[in-house]
Protein backbone atom coordinates (compact mmCIF):
# COMPACT_ATOMS: atom_id res chain seq x y z
CA UNK A 1 0.00 0.00 0.00
CA UNK A 2 1.42 3.38 -0.90
CA UNK A 3 2.10 5.92 1.81
CA UNK A 4 -0.37 8.30 0.20
CA UNK A 5 -3.22 5.76 0.42
CA UNK A 6 -2.28 4.79 3.97
CA UNK A 7 -2.19 8.44 5.04
CA UNK A 8 -5.58 9.04 3.42
CA UNK A 9 -7.07 6.06 5.25
CA UNK A 10 -5.72 7.27 8.59
CA UNK A 11 -7.07 10.78 7.97
CA UNK A 12 -10.53 9.47 7.05
CA UNK A 13 -10.65 7.34 10.21
CA UNK A 14 -9.46 10.28 12.31
CA UNK A 15 -12.10 12.50 10.74
CA UNK A 16 -14.80 10.08 11.83
CA UNK A 17 -13.27 9.72 15.28
CA UNK A 18 -12.85 5.94 15.05
CA UNK A 19 -9.73 3.89 15.50
CA UNK A 20 -9.44 0.69 13.49
CA UNK A 21 -9.37 -1.46 16.65
CA UNK A 22 -12.65 0.11 17.81
CA UNK A 23 -14.57 -0.92 14.70
CA UNK A 24 -16.72 -4.06 15.06
CA UNK A 25 -15.43 -7.08 13.19
CA UNK A 26 -18.07 -8.34 10.78
CA UNK A 27 -18.55 -12.11 10.71
CA UNK A 28 -20.44 -14.51 8.46
CA UNK A 29 -21.10 -18.18 7.83
CA UNK A 30 -22.97 -20.09 5.13
CA UNK A 31 -24.72 -23.12 6.60
CA UNK A 32 -25.69 -26.32 4.82
CA UNK A 33 -25.58 -30.08 5.29
CA UNK A 34 -22.37 -30.58 3.32
CA UNK A 35 -20.44 -28.71 6.03
CA UNK A 36 -21.58 -31.07 8.80
CA UNK A 37 -19.04 -33.71 9.90
CA UNK A 38 -20.17 -36.18 8.70
CA UNK A 39 -22.24 -34.50 5.97
CA UNK A 40 -26.04 -34.70 6.17
CA UNK A 41 -28.62 -35.07 3.42
CA UNK A 42 -30.84 -32.01 3.71
CA UNK A 43 -32.20 -29.22 1.60
CA UNK A 44 -31.72 -26.92 4.59
CA UNK A 45 -29.63 -23.79 4.18
CA UNK A 46 -28.79 -20.90 6.43
CA UNK A 47 -26.67 -17.84 7.05
CA UNK A 48 -24.99 -16.22 10.04
CA UNK A 49 -24.34 -12.50 10.11
CA UNK A 50 -22.57 -11.18 13.17
CA UNK A 51 -20.33 -8.55 14.64
CA UNK A 52 -17.72 -8.69 17.38
CA UNK A 53 -17.09 -5.51 19.36
CA UNK A 54 -13.46 -5.86 20.49
CA UNK A 55 -13.84 -3.19 23.17
CA UNK A 56 -16.83 -4.69 24.96
CA UNK A 57 -16.07 -8.29 23.81
CA UNK A 58 -19.71 -8.61 22.78
CA UNK A 59 -20.68 -10.88 19.90
CA UNK A 60 -24.01 -10.01 18.27
CA UNK A 61 -25.49 -12.45 15.77
CA UNK A 62 -28.44 -13.19 13.53
CA UNK A 63 -28.89 -16.68 12.09
CA UNK A 64 -31.47 -17.25 9.37
CA UNK A 65 -32.35 -20.61 7.90
CA UNK A 66 -34.95 -22.50 5.88
CA UNK A 67 -35.69 -25.98 4.54
CA UNK A 68 -34.76 -28.04 7.61
CA UNK A 69 -36.22 -31.52 8.09
CA UNK A 70 -38.11 -30.23 11.13
CA UNK A 71 -38.04 -27.56 13.83
CA UNK A 72 -34.66 -26.56 15.24
CA UNK A 73 -34.12 -28.37 18.55
CA UNK A 74 -30.82 -26.66 19.39
CA UNK A 75 -28.29 -24.29 17.84
CA UNK A 76 -24.78 -23.42 18.95
CA UNK A 77 -21.42 -21.92 18.23
CA UNK A 78 -18.81 -24.69 18.52
CA UNK A 79 -15.03 -24.55 18.72
CA UNK A 80 -12.20 -24.60 18.41
CA UNK A 81 -12.31 -26.64 15.21
CA UNK A 82 -11.31 -26.38 11.59
CA UNK A 83 -13.99 -27.20 8.97
CA UNK A 84 -13.16 -30.94 9.00
CA UNK A 85 -13.49 -31.46 12.77
CA UNK A 86 -16.20 -31.35 15.40
CA UNK A 87 -15.86 -29.52 18.71
CA UNK A 88 -17.84 -28.83 21.85
CA UNK A 89 -20.39 -26.10 22.39
CA UNK A 90 -18.87 -22.69 23.14
CA UNK A 91 -21.96 -20.47 23.03
CA UNK A 92 -25.54 -21.74 22.75
CA UNK A 93 -27.84 -19.64 20.58
CA UNK A 94 -30.64 -18.18 22.63
CA UNK A 95 -34.21 -19.40 22.21
CA UNK A 96 -36.55 -19.02 20.49
CA UNK A 97 -34.83 -20.92 17.69
CA UNK A 98 -37.28 -19.96 14.97
CA UNK A 99 -35.59 -18.18 12.06
CA UNK A 100 -34.27 -15.55 12.46
CA UNK A 101 -32.39 -16.36 15.67
CA UNK A 102 -30.96 -13.17 17.19
CA UNK A 103 -28.78 -12.82 20.24
CA UNK A 104 -25.55 -11.74 21.84
CA UNK A 105 -22.86 -13.15 24.10
CA UNK A 106 -19.89 -11.71 25.93
CA UNK A 107 -16.71 -13.60 25.06
CA UNK A 108 -13.46 -14.04 26.95
CA UNK A 109 -10.03 -13.43 25.42
CA UNK A 110 -9.47 -17.12 24.59
CA UNK A 111 -12.81 -17.33 22.79
CA UNK A 112 -12.09 -14.14 20.86
CA UNK A 113 -8.74 -15.58 19.75
CA UNK A 114 -10.40 -18.79 18.52
CA UNK A 115 -13.14 -16.85 16.73
CA UNK A 116 -10.63 -14.51 15.09
CA UNK A 117 -8.61 -17.53 13.90
CA UNK A 118 -11.75 -18.83 12.08
CA UNK A 119 -11.91 -21.80 14.48
CA UNK A 120 -15.59 -21.58 15.37
CA UNK A 121 -18.59 -22.90 13.51
CA UNK A 122 -22.31 -22.54 14.01
CA UNK A 123 -24.77 -25.36 13.54
CA UNK A 124 -28.45 -26.08 13.89
CA UNK A 125 -29.76 -29.39 15.22
CA UNK A 126 -33.10 -31.09 14.47
CA UNK A 127 -34.79 -34.27 15.75
CA UNK A 128 -33.82 -36.07 12.53
CA UNK A 129 -30.23 -34.79 12.78
CA UNK A 130 -29.51 -34.52 16.51
CA UNK A 131 -25.77 -33.98 15.94
CA UNK A 132 -26.46 -31.10 13.56
CA UNK A 133 -28.34 -30.69 10.29
CA UNK A 134 -26.65 -27.60 8.86
CA UNK A 135 -23.31 -26.05 9.72
CA UNK A 136 -21.06 -23.20 8.62
CA UNK A 137 -17.57 -22.06 9.57
CA UNK A 138 -17.53 -18.52 10.98
CA UNK A 139 -15.19 -16.26 9.00
CA UNK A 140 -14.44 -12.54 8.76
CA UNK A 141 -16.78 -10.60 6.49
CA UNK A 142 -15.17 -7.20 6.87
CA UNK A 143 -13.09 -4.92 9.11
Amino acid sequence: MSRRILLAAVLVMAAFGARADEQPIQLKADLDGSHEVPATQTSGKGKLEGALNRTTKELNYTVTYQGLTGPATAAHFHGPADPTKNAGVVVPLKAPLDSPVKGSATLDDKQIGELMANNWYVNIHTAKNPNGEIRGQVVHAGP
